[in-house]
């Protein structure tokens, strides 16, 4: 029977090695969806939503499938009101240990009460075990694509939208138990190459026994730059060099190698700041595959020849992919199809995530749809994704620069972060409590995270404002509130002497009570979790994480400030009570907001 069954995929869920963290929704999801069913076995697909119920009173989550399904049976000539249909449904409900009780509202939505003896056992496993993640049905291989600056350029704040969005993704799906790439495809090819190697040999002629000491990249690639615009000798032996580096020749791929170094070390510093890992694979790594592809589209009758170009055009698709230029060489076009190839056949990825600025949205929409037409991969199977973001811009609404109009250098904008963060913390007062070491951690802690958080905390396709003064500012959705509010919540037991065996402890033996409507309120937040993870790996937008975390310390607050968790003398300001489910309370919030942070790359730090 179906409710056997139920009770079996609810225990299967609870059990999965007991640990998982149970998606609340889903559940819901199961039980009213055999509920629709049994009630209606003719219906086809019948609309299954399941949404937390935005008015507390009226319960805490809600069923809104009646009147869609009225919809449906209408079309088919059945006149049933919603009302009718949500009785039924009611009515055929399965036997199961997630609801208290329903009611049936206005036109036909129905209100769910959990049961609290359910919500208290869920937090009892979550500190018993920790935050793990939502049962996995299956291991996945993703291959996210980020950060990707180009060699010889200077990383500006569109590489860093890139790579701090990126790298959370990654983390989210590791989390969820999946194997990850992190790929850096970084800009390492290309007849920019020939000009720089040329001015190399001009300005280090002993470069190969003699590591050329290139200190300003930046001011290299200018140099080399206005000399291939203006001096035609020149420019002929920078061509020369490009047809030498694309036969590898050695001494030309030495010089090509140090110059990539160079860009590398710079590029080091900026992921060591932000705690990034990341594997640099350039277009340089698909070259010798590019004329394999070129050779596949041509034998399978898909190229068409345009004024000595070979172009693709892809269904549907208005712009066609050039992948070989009139001159002979290849395009990006030509790199993205070897790229994606790579990652389909030999890393055998399940889903493929681009991260790049907007502007390439239609770029890669053809190149995925040129993949399908060659047959690479279906998407019903395989889920490869461009996921864009809007620019980065200055406080005056205009592209971010500096004051003479520059593009901002990312290690710059970073060193800026660390020293305004210092300067927050010292007007806090910070400095004459915390151990030097302290203030440091710290001060990267807050500088780095408040970066971090003020980017995946807006809608990644929105444009964005990059403003130091909002992202520090300790009042409202920002890190420096979080971080303050975490730092404050894990503080609670160490001022009260708790050790963190005495927590353990009671975590095993203690039940949870969630008799207080602002425990009750706190229990629920916390234990939505897995429901926020699974909407961002459906959407990946990651600000949905950054609302619900500054939701759960607001949350948090509420309760700290309505229900006391320790009662100190007035007098000796000794402890007098302990409250210890309150302080199981504070410990899940503590862990789920630990977690939270680990998602969105952000490192909080004991003392603040």
């Amino acid at each position: 029977s179906s409710e056997k069954e139920l009770t079996i995929y609810l225990q299967e869920e609870m059990s999965q090695n007991g640990k998982a963290m149970l998606n609340i929704n889903q559940c819901l999801q199961q039980i009213f969806g055999e509920a629709i069913s049994t009630a209606y076995p003719g219906i086809e697909n019948a609309p299954l939503t399941v949404t937390l119920n935005q008015q507390a009173k009226f319960g805490d989550y809600q069923c809104n499938s009646a009147m869609p399904m009225a919809q449906m049976m209408k079309a088919k000539g059945q006149k049933v009101s919603p009302r009718e249909i949500a009785e039924k449904i009611v009515q055929n409900i399965p036997n199961n240990e997630l609801i208290e009780r329903t009611e049936i509202a206005g036109p036909g939505f129905i209100n769910v009460h959990l049961k609290r003896m359910f919500v208290s056992k869920l937090l009892s496993n979550l500190l018993v075990n920790g935050v793990q993640p939502p049962s996995l049905k299956k291991k996945k291989k993703v291959v996210v694509d980020f950060s990707s600056p180009n060699i010889a350029k200077e990383m500006h704040v569109g590489h860093l939208r890139s790579t701090i969005i990126g790298d959370s993704m990654c983390r989210l799906f590791e989390f969820l138990g999946n194997e990850v790439l992190r790929l850096n495809h970084v800009g390492d090819w290309g007849t920019q190459f020939g000009m720089l190697i040329a001015h190399l040999q001009d300005k280090f002629p002993n470069y190969l026994s003699v590591s050329p000491p290139i200190g300003d990249l930046q001011a290299f690639y200018k140099a080399s730059k206005k000399r291939f615009d203006e001096d035609e000798e020149f420019k002929k032996r920078a061509y020369q060099c490009v047809v030498k580096l694309q036969s590898k020749d050695p001494d030309f791929i030495k010089a090509w190698n140090l110059i990539c170094d160079v860009s590398r070390n710079e590029f080091q510093k900026v992921y060591n700041c932000l705690d990034i890992r990341i594997e640099e694979r350039g277009e340089s790594y698909y070259q010798d595959m590019m004329t394999v592809v070129v050779k596949e589209f041509e034998e399978k009758g898909l190229v068409q020849l345009d004024e000595g170009r070979k172009i693709v055009f892809a269904p549907g698709q208005s712009i066609p992919l050039t992948i070989v230029k009139s001159d002979g060489g290849y395009t990006y076009d030509t790199s993205d199809l070897a790229a994606i190839k790579n990652r389909l056949f030999d890393e055998k990825a399940d889903i493929i995530i681009y991260v790049t600025d907007s502007g390439q949205a239609v770029h890669f929409q053809v190149v995925f749809a040129a993949a399908q037409l060659i047959g690479w991969y279906d998407p019903k199977v395989t889920r490869v994704e461009h996921a864009g973001f809007g620019v980065v811009l200055g406080e005056d609404k205009k592209k971010f620069k500096t004051r003479s109009g520059d593009t901002v250098r990312l290690m710059d904008l970073l060193e800026e972060g660390l020293k305004r963060s210092m300067d927050k913390l010292k007007e806090k007062g910070r400095d004459k409590v915390l151990t030097p070491e302290e203030l440091l951690k710290a001060q990267r802690a807050v500088a780095f995270g408040c970066i971090k958080y003020a980017d995946l905390s807006h809608n990644r396709i929105n444009d964005y404002i990059f403003s130091f003064d909002k992202m520090l500012d300790d009042r409202g959705n920002t890190a420096a509130y979080l971080l303050y509010a975490f730092t404050r919540i894990r503080s609670i037991a160490r001022l009260a002497n708790i050790q963190e065996a005495t927590l353990h402890k009671a975590a095993e033996t203690t039940e949870v009570l969630l008799d207080h409507e602002k425990e009750w309120k706190l229990g629920k937040c916390i234990l939505r979790f897995p429901e926020i993870l699974q909407k961002i790996t459906d959407d990946l937008l990651l600000h949905t994480l950054c609302d619900y975390l500054y939701e759960l310390a607001t949350t948090f607050t509420e309760f700290y400030d309505n229900c006391y968790c320790v009662e100190k003398d007035r007098q000796t300001g000794e402890v007098v009570k302990v409250n210890m489910w309150r302080m199981l309370i504070c410990e899940a919030t503590a862990a789920v907001m630990a977690k939270g942070f680990d998602i969105l790359g952000i490192n909080p730090v004991q003392r603040m």
